[in-house]
């Protein structure tokens, strides 16, 4: 039976919207990772809160690998992720909700990928379609039901952090097509996909980018607006949970077909799995 995941990201740490939760640990190859068991509707759920317990990871020393090797190791199909951004696009207001279709990547000290030697076949992941389609319309649908306003689209920027961007920054990703600017989306998608799981992003925008916005942003305030969102956000994870089949069976569950499957792929660590 499928598992669906929902990784929390600035704000979101709160898993007590699902039922007969459980706090467990499990060892990976790539370090411990912490998260919550539970279910809602008759659908086993993982909660995963993405910068730990009390926001203490910043976003360039989150164990990526770890947290998606563990998902896959649970079962996991389909992940719906959080993301708090800022937006450089003036039609995504704060207050508003986006469903990304494609990412640029401007980290720099992340390992992006599970194949990296060691045994493994090498492997080049195609991310043509990053974000699963199918998910991004569950969740646009669960969007429309609830009268939330969301967009269904974007290009996602993401940066190295933990600093917040410089105006000149936002000024050219903004010429590159970007539509919103976070820290954590990348690898984790990349990651998700090399693991044949589904993946989508709901990012929250909390604030207009560096040199849009007229005042200098604060991690406060971030927070503040995620509190204001909240209510919403919860309400749109548990429609969409109620919406998804766990099992259904999308391209993005066979990624990796060429090279025998993510569990092949990985030679001995896949006999982990």
């Amino acid at each position: 039976m499928g598992v669906i995941a929902v990784i929390g990201g600035t704000g979101v740490y709160d898993p007590s919207m699902f039922e007969h939760i459980e706090e467990k640990t499990m060892a990976t190859p790539y370090g411990e990772i912490a998260y919550t068991k539970g279910s809602y509707k008759g659908k086993q759920l993982i909660f995963l809160a993405r910068h730990g317990k009390g926001h203490s990871i910043p976003p360039h020393l989150i164990n990526y690998r770890a947290n998606i090797w563990g998902l896959k190791k649970l079962g996991v199909t389909m992940i719906v992720s959080t993301t708090a951004v800022g937006s450089l696009n003036t039609d995504y207001a704060p207050g508003h909700f986006v469903l990304v279709d494609q990412f640029l990547d401007f980290t720099k000290s992340r390992v992006s990928t599970f194949f990296d030697g060691n045994g493994k076949k090498v492997v080049h992941l195609g991310v043509g379609n990053p974000y699963s389609p199918a998910l991004r319309k569950v969740i646009m649908e669960a969007a429309e039901e609830l009268n939330i306003e969301a967009h269904n689209g974007g290009t996602y920027v993401c940066t190295e952090g933990p600093r917040f961007e410089t105006p000149a920054e936002i000024k050219m990703f903004k010429m590159m097509g970007a539509d919103t600017v976070g820290m954590t989306n990348v690898p984790e998608v990349v990651l998700a996909g090399e693991a044949e799981i589904a993946y989508a992003t709901i990012s929250m925008v909390t604030n207009f980018a560096a040199g849009i916005s007229p005042t200098e942003l604060t991690h406060q305030e971030v927070l503040d607006i995620m509190a204001e969102m909240s209510d919403k956000f919860k309400a749109l994870i548990l429609r969409t949970i109620e919406k998804l089949d766990p099992n259904q069976d999308l391209p993005c569950h066979h990624r990796l077909a060429e090279y025998g499957g993510f569990k092949a792929a990985l030679g001995k660590e896949g006999e982990l799995l």
